[in-house]
């Protein structure tokens, strides 16, 4: 992959960590440009103009100058990098159980265990808005369930899409791993931690900022 490559990013966040342990699994170099999205710094008129009109990060930069181009989307950005690698199925049945669980991560794991850490660890309980507050046990509750959909499934398997590593693991280990810093208890869930284990173990991890 002989064009530069640049992640715009939040360290804290998740969905930029996955980006980074795809491309160290990979070992593909990566420059980084951080942001503090507490502090609005995704949200500046240069920012929506050159990086991101949504406002958001990860974005991966590849190449630079007028040729560069930006993709957002933490999984899209994942998809790019391992491209023809092994984190990829070839099968066509494995690509889309792949997929389905890349899927999952961002509508069934993400919006409650994600949200919650950020809440929780980042805003401060006693800084959220009485409709966040509101949004807590819900939040917990599905959170919960996607953990217990996960632990079972990992039951029976070494990854999530058999018995090696895909982008399915990448994208749900970034806010698992991390999930009791919003107040989820990873201990009722043992084969999860295997999983981390076994995830952690892999060639060329890093671990989060």
């Amino acid at each position: 992959m002989a064009d530069t490559l640049i992640l715009h990013e939040d360290p804290r966040s998740g969905n930029c960590f996955k980006i980074r342990l795809t491309a160290a699994l990979l070992g593909l170099p990566l420059a980084v440009r951080g942001y503090d999205i507490m502090k609005g710094e995704t949200r500046t008129p240069e920012f929506l103009a050159q990086v991101n009109a949504n406002g958001r990060i990860p974005v991966l930069q590849i190449g630079e100058g007028p040729a560069a181009r930006f993709l957002p989307e933490s999984n899209a950005a994942c998809w790019y990098l391992a491209h023809g690698s092994a984190l990829i199925p070839q099968e066509r049945f494995a690509q889309a159980d792949m997929l389905r669980w890349m899927f999952f991560e961002q509508y069934n794991h993400e919006p409650n265990v994600a949200t919650l850490r950020f809440w929780l660890r980042f805003v401060g309980e006693g800084n959220l808005s009485a409709e966040q507050r509101a949004q807590i046990m819900a939040k917990r509750m599905a959170g919960c369930a996607a953990l217990e959909l996960m632990d079972k499934h990992l039951a029976q398997h070494a990854f999530f899409c058999g018995a090696a590593p895909t982008l399915a693991d990448i994208a749900l280990f970034a806010y698992t791993h991390v999930a009791e810093e919003g107040g989820f208890g990873l201990g009722d869930y043992k084969a999860v931690q295997a999983w981390i284990a076994r995830v952690e173990t892999l060639p060329g991890f890093v671990p989060m900022d």
